[in-house]
């Protein structure tokens, strides 16, 4: 098990992580810094607990949108995914069928690029 200090608010928090997660608890101390210092700026020092929850649920807001948008294109893939299929000895495929595969290729880089962040927050 290892250890890492992180600093929420100019407050110095010593956390327990597995090995190699160092780098990345840091980062996610970085966000939850980031939504404190918001708050901080927006209602000032409101006490340590009381800011900490509010910066948990807006980083859960964030996490509860791009999950709703990941299941949106989601949704959105496997309609056109289904609109799409092809007869066995179609025809060459047309433009709008080129089209249609960037879109694709477009919103699977989208659902990963949430699901990235995500997974950071």
């Amino acid at each position: 098990m290892a250890k890492v200090s992180i600093t929420i608010n100019h407050q110095s928090y010593d956390i327990a992580c597995e090995d190699g997660q160092e780098p990345h608890i840091l980062t996610l101390a970085g966000v939850v810094d980031a939504k404190v210092g918001e708050l901080v700026g927006a209602i000032g020092q409101a006490g340590e607990a009381r800011l900490l929850a509010m910066a948990g649920l807006l980083v859960a807001d964030d996490v509860a949108v791009a999950q709703s948008e990941i299941a949106a294109l989601q949704s959105r893939l496997e309609a056109v995914a289904m609109q799409s299929t092809t007869p066995p000895q179609a025809a060459p495929p047309s433009l709008d069928e080129d089209r249609l595969a960037n879109l694709l290729d477009a919103l699977a880089a989208r659902i990963e690029t949430i699901a990235e962040t995500v997974e950071r927050a």
